[in-house]
């Protein structure tokens, strides 16, 4: 197998035995690990050296091999080189799940560049924003009409120089993509004729043969991931090639099972960290099988099951109740389903009890972040598994709790306190954010801004928030963006936005407002104004028009007040 790049840094060690998990840890590994200095391009590399013609992805019931998937992979580079991009440069994903994302994330990297991933979920100005701010020169995304349209409007409003277009009926098996192409018509944008737009068939027209690229996995940045941070302004995360490979590693070892066989359900979109780390590279690590789907939907899911006889499936607590809710889930075979990882929302109690009634399977909660790489802790799969807890810190992660109001102090044993860690997924820092990075980073450990407690036997559970951060079916929504588009309506005089519980999705939005002259306007009024200005995730359950808002003794607009009167938050 060709390998474009060579690996030069030291394996990193992260050590404390004195802190109180560390007397119950629970999972298969030892805690103290090392991991080898390994890049994403080599990980698969040396996954399709080991596992050939063994399946990497099934596609609507289409296989790629991991030689195929190598293939593509340095397909894409030497496509990408021949375009004259080289170590550092910036290039954008704006996919869903499908085989052009494998193939265009390990080929750019074996390239040399950084990859920016982007929802697809975005408006066009969040999109223009997060391209200008990272310096994505190349955006790779479909001819879906969800996509082309937005990314087009990019390329004519920002400094982005050109677009590579796959689509997705050229991925499918043969008589799935002659029926896409007859009865979904509608959901396929053209490609216009322009010389700033290659197609994607195109890019991998050649033999492959990449030109080396040394890369160092702990220093070079592999991936620019945008999180909202401690406050509403979006920032790349910097993570190397090492954060991410590590993560990976961790992951993988706690699941005692994992040298089984391995075929995971990918219906998490791998453009957010919890997907891209348990999904897309722990299971490219493990050469195991990941059987995609463009976007989640209950049935296609459950028909999925069926079908391949997946081993595992992550995902977020508003998936696993909506597989419950689904009429075909009774007749779901889920015997081939041996574990489940749940992330990016609180996991409620009664959802995992009927989930795991239900399939059979056994379904554990984690935690973690962007800043994270994807993965900070996890119940233990053969230990005990405590509901509400986010279990105990993955191999090689280091926690403490400190003080919120001084995080230079530790907290004493049984006291609640901020969450802090340090492990070798921990991200480099914010791009061009040194300012950002002083707040967040406190003796090499990275502040999470949630304030967890550690009991008597090693488990952390999140009990508060410092953030401002609402967080919608796992995906992350801060007030701050929301109100200011409620300011730019001529009725509005002031606007708090907070976080709602939702039965379906964890929390929603939920605006409040002063108007400048009474009865201008109406709540159902202004949210159908709004609404539309808002990605998916970020739209608002209600606007309630008050009279007056609270504000602190300084006049300044009081959240946590309106908080409490609302939801009787302390």
């Amino acid at each position: 197998m060709n390998n474009p790049q060579s690996d030069t840094s030291a394996p990193h060690t992260s050590v404390d035995a004195g802190i109180i998990w560390s007397r119950h840890y629970n999972h298969p590994p030892a805690w103290d690990q090392t991991f080898a200095p390994l890049s994403l391009p080599n990980m698969l590399f040396r996954s399709a050296e080991r596992k050939g013609d063994a399946p990497a992805i099934d596609f609507m019931g289409r296989k790629f091999s991991y030689a195929d998937t190598a293939k593509a992979a340095q397909r894409v580079a030497k496509g990408l080189q021949q375009m004259g991009v080289g170590k550092g440069d910036r290039i954008g994903l704006f996919l869903p799940n499908v085989p052009h994302y494998v193939a265009a994330y390990y080929g750019a990297m074996a390239a040399g560049a950084t990859l920016v991933n982007f929802s697809p979920l975005y408006t066009v100005d969040e999109l223009a924003h997060q391209v200008e701010d990272s310096g994505t020169t190349i955006l790779f995304t479909l001819t879906a009409a969800a996509l082309l349209p937005t990314a087009l409007q990019v390329l004519d409003q920002s400094s982005l120089r050109t677009l590579v277009v796959g689509s997705v009926e050229g991925a499918l098996p043969g008589i799935k993509s002659v029926f896409y192409r007859l009865f979904k018509g509608k959901d396929i944008a053209k490609r216009p004729d322009d010389p700033r737009i290659s197609r994607f068939s195109d890019l991998i027209d050649n033999d492959g043969d990449v030109q080396p690229v040394s890369i160092d996995p702990e220093k070079d940045i592999a991936l620019l991931q945008y999180t909202g941070g401690t406050t509403g302004t979006p920032k790349g995360a910097m993570l190397t090639h090492q954060n991410l490979t590590a993560n990976a590693r961790q992951v993988n070892m706690i699941d005692p099972d994992h040298t089984a066989e391995d075929r995971i359900l990918g219906v998490l979109p791998f453009f957010h960290v919890f997907a891209n780390t348990c999904v897309l590279n722990r299971t490219v690590l493990n050469g195991g099988e990941m059987v995609i789907l463009p976007r989640f939907d209950a049935a296609q899911a459950l028909a999925a099951i069926d079908r391949t006889k997946v081993t595992s499936l992550p995902g977020v607590p508003t998936m696993y109740q909506a597989l419950i809710d689904h009429p075909r889930t009774e007749k779901t075979n889920f015997s081939s389903l041996r574990a489940c990882i749940s992330g990016g929302a609180p996991l409620p109690a009664e959802v995992k009890a009927t989930f795991e009634k239900t399939t059979g399977a056994k379904v554990v909660e984690g935690y973690g972040l962007t800043e994270s790489s994807g993965v900070v802790s996890c119940n233990p799969y053969e230990g005990l598994n405590k509901t509400g807890s986010i279990g105990q810190p993955l191999p090689g992660t280091l926690i403490r709790l400190v003080d919120k109001e001084d995080p230079s102090k530790t907290v004493a044993d049984g006291e609640p306190g901020e969450l802090i860690f340090s492990g070798p997924q921990v991200m480099q820092g914010y791009w061009n954010r040194p300012d950002a990075d002083s707040g967040v980073f406190i003796d090499g450990f990275l502040r999470t801004g949630d304030v967890a407690t550690i009991d008597d036997e090693g488990y952390v559970a999140i009990v508060d928030r410092i953030k401002d951060m609402i967080s919608v079916g796992g995906f992350k929504v801060f007030p701050s963006q929301i109100e200011e588009i409620l300011y730019q309506h001529e009725d509005i005089k002031e606007a708090l936005v907070i976080g709602v519980g939702d039965a379906y999705l964890g929390e929603c939005p939920k605006a409040f407002v002063t108007l400048n002259s009474p009865q201008a306007t109406d709540g159902e009024t202004i949210k159908a104004w709004l609404n539309p200005q808002l990605g998916k995730h970020e739209r608002v359950t209600e606007v309630v028009i008050r009279s007056e808002l609270p504000k602190t003794l300084i006049g300044k607009l009081d959240r946590k007040t309106l908080r409490q009167e609302e939801l009787g938050d302390e």
